[in-house]
């Protein structure tokens, strides 16, 4: 068994940007700590997603910079992976994105998110273009949010590259009478945490979708195995990493590269 330890940050939303920057540097050395290879953070956590009821302070890119030098200085020390829910700007138009760190603190890239929710087009443009990456024998891609809900194909796009799993960054937070669930993809829930166990059995490969933590959310952080079964999810509202082993060799690809178009 080729196993890979990985950690979700399953922080709570920021207070501000620079609280944001604090938070992910701790996470970073817990999950060292807890000798995982690789951690993921929440969807725009630094400097905090824009929406939802959330008020962040207007677009920074000085302090991006600062602040993905800060987190990759502590990816380096701990040397290990990041993968940062953040935003970039581009020309004239925000990205939510998703940078990812090597365990040497180096920047490998940024995954942008392609396919926006309709009340995210005020706020946020469209990103284009898919890729995956690699922290020593991983290969993993990023989705972020809305995209993995509703779009399979970029879940599929990863694993059909080799993808043993694809991570997926979201915010999600409760809204006034909805359903507070208490078990994993509780009938009574929303459909998000169903869509989180078919994407991982429909591409077979690892889905590992991270949130903040937040009193009465609708969808926690979970790690589901390729053959679309709960490998371990965050309880509901608490903070804290979700650490889990993966088993590289069960995630083959097999279904997503039997499918006939990309």
């Amino acid at each position: 068994m080729s196993t890979f330890r990985i950690a979700l940050a399953n922080i709570r939303y920021p207070g501000t940007p620079d609280e944001s920057v604090t938070l992910a540097e701790d996470a970073i050395a817990r999950a060292s700590a807890e000798g995982a290879g690789l951690v993921c953070f929440p969807e725009c956590f630094v400097p905090g997603y824009r929406g939802l009821g959330k008020r962040v302070p207007p677009v920074d890119p000085a302090f991006l910079d600062r602040a993905w030098s800060a987190v990759g200085a502590a990816a380096g020390k701990a040397r290990m992976g990041v993968i940062l829910g953040t935003e970039r700007v581009v020309g004239r138009s925000l990205l939510a994105t998703a940078l990812v760190i090597n365990p040497d603190g180096t920047t490998a890239g940024f995954q942008d998110k392609v396919q926006l929710d309709p009340s995210e087009e005020t706020t946020y443009s469209h990103g284009s273009g898919r890729r995956i990456f690699q922290v020593g024998p991983l290969t993993f891609g990023v989705v972020i949010c809305h995209e993995g809900w509703r779009y399979p194909e970029t879940v599929r796009w990863a694993a059909r590259r080799g993808a043993h799993v694809v991570f997926h960054p979201h915010f999600n937070v409760a809204e006034p009478g909805g359903y507070v669930p208490s078990s994993f993809a509780d009938p009574a829930n929303t459909f998000h945490e169903k869509a989180m166990l078919c994407r991982a059995a429909e591409n077979t490969c690892y889905f590992a979708s991270v949130n903040c933590a937040s009193a009465g959310s609708p969808t926690t952080s979970a790690v589901v195995r390729p053959d679309g079964t709960l490998l371990s999810y965050q309880p509901y509202g608490k903070e804290g990493l979700l650490v889990a082993d993966i088993d590289i060799a069960e995630a083959t690809g097999l279904l997503a590269a039997r499918c006939r178009s990309d």
